[in-house]
Order: C-alpha cells, then structure tokens, then sequence
C-alpha cells in the first residue's frame, strides 16, 4: 500500500514492481531514490531532511568529489607551506581524482575509499604514500562536515596499512670519525662537520647564511631550509614549527672548522669571478648558488665508500648526533631543543630506545645519592607537618629546641603515621 508525507517531510512510494521510491524536494529541485526495501526508502528520506535542516544546499548535493577537492586545495594554498601544498595537489591529482573524482560528495562511503586503498596496496604503492592519501582526504572531508555538506567523514573508518618498522640505522663514533677523515681537505668538509655535531637536518644545513654565524657568541641560528618542490625551483621556507627556529651552541673547533671554510670559500669566490652568484650560503655550490640534495647524497655516498661505510642516509648523521649526546648523559630536553623538536617527548618517542643503555648509570647514582639512617626507637621526635597534619618519626641526636619539646608535650596517644 502506498504511503505519502507531507511536502516537508518527503515521500515514499511503493513502485509496481513491488520495490520503494523516496522523493524529497530540495530548494524546488525533485530528487528520488529506488531502494528494494521499505526500510531502506524510509531511513533514506530520513537522512536528507536532516542534512536538510543542517543547512545541506542543492549545489553541494550535485558536487563531485573531484570538484570539491580542486576548491580545498585552492583554500589549503593559502595556509600551507608552498612545498607541502604541492605534494597534496600531487597526491589528489594522481591518485584521488582518477578513482573517485567523478562520485558525488555525499554519495562518498568508506567501502570506496576502501576500495581505493586496496587497488593502490596490490599496484604496489608505497605504504607512506597510501598513509599520506588517506591523510589527505579525511583532512578535505573534515571541512565538507564542517560546512554541513556530509554528516560523516568515509575515510576515518578506512582500514589503512600500518607503518612498516624500520630499524634506526646510527654510525659508532669509530665510523663517523672515519667519514670526517675521509671528507678532510673536500671543499665540504665543514658541512659534514656542523651536520655531525649539531644535528641539523640536510634541508637547513644547505639554507644556512653566513649571518647565521655569531662568531662571538659561538652559535648558529637555523632561520630557514631549503625545498625544492616538484619543478618549482628553489625556495627557501621557514621551518615547520616555531621550535624548528632556534639557536645552536657550537663548540671551539666547530668554530675554527667554519673560520677555515669561510675562508676557503673566499678564494672560490675569487676563482668563480662573474659566474659566482651571492646567496651568502654557508655551503653553496662553486657558483654560489644552493646545493641540490641530488648533489649532496652524490658526495655522500662517495665519501662513505672512500671510508670503507656502509651506505646510509644522509639524515643518520642527525641521529647520530642524537645518540651521541644522550648517552652521555645530556638530558633530553637540551637534546630535544638543538634538533628543533617541538616537544621533549617527540625525541623520547623517537630516540627512546637508546635510554635504557644509560639505566646502568642510573642505577648506580641513585643507590650513591640515598642513604638510610637508624632511628633509634628510644629517641623519637614527633614533628606536625602543616598539612594534613600527619605525625612522623625522625632520628634526632641533637638537644631538643623549645618549639620541639611542645611539640613532643603536645602529642596525641595514638599518633597516626
């Protein structure tokens, strides 16, 4: 049997074929919906006049995901970093889009972007790249909620990979000695020096100026870094927290490795005549002009082999500088600030395995500092404490002061401990 609604609440119809049809009116726009059950018709109707009266408008019913994505980004380009607002264009554009770009906004369920997932896993995509792709998306459909375009974001409820584990690779002192040995006399030995002792990552140390120096104060401020985004060309960026924007101390021959590098730069400056181009880079290219990463890992590499290494990564230099300072007993927050961490706890999650190698020391300071003390049971002083006014037992060789001996007068017959 045929049940209607009112105009304001929509309606259902049962169809001759024995299956139900929900209409709903939507800013004079007609829209309907065959479903096999009545139920189904019901909770439908149901749901839009709620998204109805959350301020759900016609436009954004017929929007595509796709589209929707494209204004995001436009509004993302305003308040994210150029070279981060590039990588999420890359991602929409690349892996989104061609899968679900065409699907209506509020059509979206998590069964597809589940779907999108699993096709990405079995071509063989990267399992940050995937992380990062549902990072994207649950991030644009947050808005979508906000602005009461959907009810719920399809891409919190995604099963998505977890992060594969991989063990932190850290150079022994005997191999990063061996690394700086073989760079001596290299026209960058010095950079491989600062990147060694203040544990700098290789986006600041190629943005460092020579201003950033305060040759008397013996620091370096890291003020910038240097990105590259995909076919931009070169920019140099603020770090990506206020803490990244910090003042290193350097030691006396980290200060003499610059005075010789500054110098030694002079004479390429010289030697480059017209050609050189003033960056005032600390660690320019022959020209002046930045250091491509691409170069840089070059060098590296061939300097690991000419000391005999195993390959690693650039960036394992920093964790060495890291491992270095606290296992010898440098407290983690003074760590955590020369690395430009924004929290203490972000080095403890990060370098906390190396703290249990200095449980031993703990150890043994702890049992030097505490001392224990006989109380002599026939010489016990009563001392009130002010709060809770709790009663406590302390060994006392010395004469009694007044205030003492009232207090000893004074006690309870049942003192509580």
């Amino acid at each position: 049997m045929t049940k209607k609604r009112g105009n304001d609440e929509g309606s259902i119809f049962k169809t001759p074929n024995g299956k139900w049809r929900g209409q709903i009116s939507l800013e004079g726009h007609r829209q309907s919906k065959i479903f096999p059950t009545q139920r189904e018709c019901i909770d439908w109707v149901r749901k839009n006049r709620n998204q109805i009266s959350d301020g759900l408008t016609y436009a954004s019913t017929q929007l595509t995901l796709g589209e929707y994505l494209d204004g995001w980004l436009t509004n993302k380009k305003a308040t994210r970093r150029y070279a981060t607002w590039i990588h999420y264009q890359l991602l929409v554009q690349r892996y989104i889009k061609p899968a679900l770009g065409t699907m209506k906004l509020k059509d979206l369920r998590t069964v597809h972007v589940q779907g999108l997932i699993n096709q990405l896993l079995n071509s063989g995509t990267g399992i940050y790249t995937i992380r990062k792709i549902n990072d994207v998306l649950k991030c644009a459909l947050n808005l979508a909620i906000r602005q009461d375009m959907i009810l719920r974001n399809p891409s919190k409820s995604a099963v998505i990979p977890e992060k594969p584990h991989k063990e932190m690779k850290i150079l022994s002192e005997d191999q990063v000695s061996r690394l700086l040995v073989a760079a001596k006399g290299h026209r960058l030995e010095a950079l491989f020096h600062v990147t060694v002792t203040t544990g700098v990552r290789e986006s600041e140390v190629l943005a460092l100026k020579w201003p950033d120096v305060d040759w008397v104060k013996h620091t370096l401020k890291v003020e910038r870094q240097l990105e590259r985004p995909h076919g931009e060309g070169v920019q140099f960026t603020p770090p990506k927290t206020a803490f990244g924007k910090r003042s290193i101390k350097l030691g006396n021959k980290s200060v003499e490795v610059l005075r010789e590098h500054f110098e030694r730069q002079q004479a390429e400056r010289i030697a480059a005549g017209s050609n050189w181009n003033e960056f005032d880079l600390i660690f320019p290219s022959r020209v002046g002009t930045p250091i491509h990463q691409r170069d840089l890992q070059r060098t590296f590499k061939i300097l690991l082999k000419r000391a005999g290494l195993p390959p690693v990564r650039f960036h394992d230099l920093r964790h060495f500088s890291a491992s270095l300072l606290l296992n010898n007993g440098v407290p983690v927050i003074i760590v955590s600030r020369r690395l430009g961490h924004a929290r203490a706890s972000i080095t403890s999650d990060v370098y906390g395995h190396l703290l249990p190698n200095m449980q031993d020391e703990a150890a043994e300071l702890i049992d030097g500092l505490v001392t224990s003390t006989e109380v002599k049971p026939d010489d016990p002083i009563w001392v009130k404490k002010m709060s809770g006014f709790r009663l406590h037992t302390v060994a006392h060789e010395e004469p009694l002061t007044p205030e003492l001996q009232k207090i000893m007068n004074d006690k309870p017959k049942n003192p509580i401990y």
